[in-house]
């Protein structure tokens, strides 16, 4: 049960991660930085859908 709540908490915490990463990677003008911040942000999003599935 507590396995749930820390990959719930995981993937809130990649969303403002992966935001500040993209932003972070377009003011450095760091095309690679940038990848990293959306996939970081993506894969927030897809861990929350999952487990918004998963408990239902």
């Amino acid at each position: 049960m507590r396995k749930k709540y820390w990959k719930i908490l995981g993937s809130i915490l990649a969303l403002p991660l992966g935001i500040f990463i993209f932003i972070y990677g377009g003011y450095d003008d760091s095309p690679g930085a940038q990848l990293l911040g959306f996939i970081i942000f993506g894969s927030g999003v897809v861990g929350l859908i999952r487990s918004r599935k998963k408990s239902v």
